[in-house]
């Protein structure tokens, strides 16, 4: 685990360097950080402590331009009309995969037909593969994520438009 003067270290670092992008994992817990134009994110991952860590690095931001910043779903839903859709979201802080192994057949795409039982993805978490199921009847609308990206516990993964 990070302690809070850490994290102000490494975010005072990154000021005096060039470096745009930092990120470090210890003991379960992962720290990025980016700069960016007058902003700096900071994305703090621990699975256990992941709501108690977020508002400590924001109470530590060292201007009032720095900025928590949690990976989400893409933008491109906050535009779109998401009535009568379900979304499928993440029960954890993992990494999202759309297939069982590298080179194999996604297990949904966009357009796919599934049922309560169907497997959407995998989401790793702790070396443990979870498979996450589509919760409804229906057809993937939209996969908001990509493949091996990290997302966060309650995070939209799939929209799907039931039957």
């Amino acid at each position: 685990m990070f302690k809070l003067s850490e994290i102000k270290e490494l975010m005072k670092l990154m000021d005096q360097t060039s470096l745009q992008e930092l990120e470090i994992e210890n003991e379960g817990t992962r720290v990025f950080i980016r700069k960016g134009n007058k902003t700096e994110s900071v994305f703090v991952a621990a699975p256990t402590v992941q709501t108690s860590v977020a508002p400590a690095v924001q109470q530590a931001a060292p201007a009032p331009s720095a900025v928590v910043e949690p990976v989400m779903a893409s933008t491109s839903t906050a535009n779109k009309d998401t009535s009568g859709l379900h979304t499928i979201v993440s029960p954890m802080v993992g990494t999202f995969y759309q297939a069982s192994a590298p080179g194999a057949a996604p297990f949904v795409s966009t357009g796919s037909k599934v049922n309560e039982k169907t497997i959407c993805c995998i989401v790793e978490a702790m070396k443990l593969m979870n498979e996450i199921e589509a919760e409804v009847k229906g057809e993937i609308v939209e996969i908001l994520v990509e493949n091996g990206q990290l997302v966060e516990y309650g995070q939209p993964l799939f929209l799907v438009k039931p039957e």
